[in-house]
């Protein structure tokens, strides 16, 4: 589970790289397109323009280079001609890409138009539940520490946690051990170590958590 300092290295600029094509579609005007628009657009700037991998695509038989999650799809949503962004969407983009045998995952909600206080609530308090996460890593942590951090942040605002999907470790292969579930008791669960890469994708609900 642990990464030398040199894998680290190519993780980072994988990463780097993914930052990118978040970048390119900040500067998108998303209104009106469809998600499947939205999948060709990000599949070719990823190969052409970063000489990269979409590592999506193939994985598990999935014939796209991301996810694209609208409204009360909570994730690995299928791009589609027939769904289209409308004012007052929220949507999220799930992409991954691999560059020099090393992957990068990240995902950015993005709000279409004019969206509700409610909906805006809901992905700004996502974001911060995410970071309260990242914030308890660090060495002789435990996962619970995470898992607890994120869902205490959540019940704050009166979300819940949704608990079918987790983080996980990622490097050579898209998911790798460990399990990085987003609720949890602090002090239980594996000790973190330095090298150790995952990711930490907490997804909340405006009702219950299923």
């Amino acid at each position: 589970m642990s990464k030398t300092p040199a894998q680290i290295a190519l993780m980072a600029e994988s990463g780097r790289l993914l930052a990118s094509v978040f970048g390119y579609l900040d500067r998108l005007n998303l209104l009106g397109m469809s998600t499947l628009q939205v999948n060709d657009l990000v599949d070719n700037y990823i190969v052409n323009e970063l000489k990269a991998r979409p590592a999506s695509k193939g994985q598990y038989g999935f014939a796209y280079a991301m996810n694209t999650s609208r409204n009360e799809v909570v994730c690995h949503g299928v791009p589609s001609t027939d769904d289209i962004l409308r004012d007052g969407d929220l949507v999220n983009f799930d992409i991954t890409l691999e560059k020099n045998g090393y992957i990068a995952d990240s995902s950015k909600t993005y709000l279409i138009g004019e969206v509700s206080d409610q909906a805006r609530q809901l992905a700004r308090v996502t974001y911060e539940a995410m970071c309260k996460g990242i914030e308890a890593v660090k060495p002789g942590a435990r996962l619970g520490d995470i898992g607890h951090a994120i869902e205490r942040h959540a019940r704050a605002h009166g979300y819940t946690v949704v608990r079918d999907y987790c983080g996980h470790g990622i490097g050579q292969e898209m998911h790798e051990p460990p399990e990085v579930l987003h609720w949890g008791k602090p002090g239980t669960g594996l000790t973190l170590r330095e090298g150790m890469t995952f990711t930490i994708e907490p997804m909340l609900n405006q009702g219950k958590a299923d």
